[in-house]
């Protein structure tokens, strides 16, 4: 079993190009313990396979005995019990990624979703690590544009402008979602699960940008625009009060609250100006 591990694992680094450094820092163990294995000096942690074959997308049944599609239904569910936390407790939603990260070790859908968690700039330099790794180790371009934006967003906090906009420039410019496009082409149940939830990133997506504009005008002097803007957000924070959860999605009226606040605060400190 060693010596067959090593060699495979040694085989599809190569493959993909990828140095033993990515690969140690995607799985969170030294580049000589990645060494170790391919020399066939010594064996992965038991708990590290299932990451190291979810790393490389391959069927690991010649690996060890381990069911990708098995592993990928518990990190939906990891994800997804996270979710419900990440605006109103964003400390438990950490907690329960790093406890999913403990049974599936280096896993990039649950890195992806600890660096959105991870406060900045507290721990910024935390989250550019862990980012880089992601940006240089996934296999899943969304985790990677994802990542390039949290990058971003914690350079930015950090004072690194320069370094936030290069981070940005790796985004590529798409005008559309795979979401949008399947409820728009999609019948029945393919069709409402993608319309739900790209109403939900719709509606948080649409109530940042008015924040964001709203911010910029008082940056401008112009107090007024600034009020506009922020009752626009309220407006359509408000019109979605009645609307409810799917099987898909929360009730977006309670997992915005935080925002719905923040949003009332900025309006209350620009009256009288």
């Amino acid at each position: 079993m060693q010596l067959n591990l090593g060699k495979k694992i040694k085989s599809l680094r190569k493959q993909r190009n990828i140095s033993q450094e990515v690969l140690a820092q995607y799985l969170g163990v030294t580049f000589q313990a990645v060494s170790k294995w391919e020399n066939e000096t010594a064996m992965p942690d038991i708990t590290l396979v299932p990451a190291i074959a979810a790393f490389f997308g391959v069927s690991t049944d010649e690996l060890l005995d381990f069911n990708l599609y098995e592993i990928e239904k518990n990190v939906e569910a990891i994800v997804d019990e996270h979710s419900r936390y990440w605006e109103s407790d964003k400390a438990k939603a950490e907690q329960i990624l790093r406890d999913g990260l403990k049974k599936y070790p280096g896993n990039d859908i649950l890195l992806n979703c600890l660096v959105g968690v991870i406060p900045v700039p507290e721990r910024s330099a935390e989250v550019i690590e862990l980012c880089k790794a992601l940006v240089e180790g996934t296999r899943y371009d969304d985790v990677k544009y994802d990542a390039y934006r949290i990058m971003a967003e914690a350079y930015k906090a950090s004072g690194e402008y320069t370094l936030a906009k290069n981070a940005i420039e790796e985004i590529p410019e798409i005008y559309f979602t795979k979401l949008q496009v399947k409820a728009e082409l999609l019948d029945g149940e393919d069709m409402f699960e993608a319309a739900v939830k790209q109403k939900s990133l719709s509606f948080e997506h649409l109530l940042t940008m008015l924040g964001e504009l709203s911010d910029y005008y008082v940056e401008k002097g112009e107090y007024e625009k600034a009020r506009i803007e922020l009752r626009c957000a309220l407006g359509v924070y408000d019109a979605f009060k009645e609307d409810f959860a799917t099987k898909y999605t929360h009730k977006l009226y309670d997992c915005f609250d935080g925002l719905r606040q923040a949003l009332e605060e900025h309006l209350a400190a620009l009256e009288g100006k």
